[in-house]
């Protein structure tokens, strides 16, 4: 499937997963950075794209996609041939459903109690106690990752799928989050073997240059 489309992202968000796969899919896109520093996902341009004011938004032939894990999905059946995804096997296709909506649900959420505490808690010591969960609450994510998900050497075993770059964009807050990663030498791996893909190579270095 050729079509071209447009990938709205901010630096050193969930939407680099999103990124790294229309990288690996081979898919013609234009990639175009929000800048969260001059709130520009709350201005009416891009609330006519995304009403949510997040990132990533998808802009496709047949209208807007957002969530990670739907962008995920429709890159890997938008783009079969790069096999990101099991289409001929459900019950493997949902297990990748399953473990995307994971980080997106509790992984992610228990990440953002660190920087955006404001949007379940008013007063200031509500949020600095969740703060202070945080290398606690995401260090247990991943660990049940690390113990229970991970097959290994990719996230589902031996076949590299969406889950990959999606988890890989997440690890990559763990140090900021105060998790160690060294003491889960699976995810740890992970990360230095996607870093060594030509793909995320790419995806990383164009939104690099966007923040210069």
């Amino acid at each position: 499937m050729k079509q071209s489309m447009k990938l709205f992202y901010a630096a050193h968000t969930c939407a680099l997963a999103s990124h790294i796969a229309l990288e690996e899919a081979g898919a013609e896109y234009v990639a175009i950075r929000i800048d969260f520093g001059a709130d520009e996902q709350r201005k009416p341009d891009y609330l006519a794209i995304n009403p949510k004011g997040h990132v990533p938004a998808l802009v496709t032939e047949l209208g807007v996609l957002t969530e990670t894990p739907a962008i995920l999905a429709f890159i890997a059946q938008s783009f079969p041939d790069a096999g990101l995804a099991p289409f001929d096997d459900p019950f493997s296709f949902a297990k990748i459903q399953s473990f995307n909506s994971y980080l997106c649900s509790t992984v992610h959420v228990a990440h953002a109690h660190r920087m955006r505490g404001y949007r379940w808690a008013d007063g200031q010591a509500a949020i600095e106690a969740m703060q202070r969960k945080v290398p606690q609450s995401v260090g247990s994510c991943f660990s049940l990752i690390e113990k229970e998900m991970f097959a290994g050497p990719w996230v589902m075993g031996a076949t590299y799928t969406v889950c990959d770059p999606y988890l890989f964009t997440l690890s990559q807050w763990l140090e900021a989050d105060g998790v160690d990663i060294h003491k889960m030498p699976k995810i740890s791996e992970h990360r230095l073997r996607m870093m060594g893909r030509p793909e995320v190579a790419r995806a990383i270095a164009m939104e690099t240059r966007s923040e210069v």
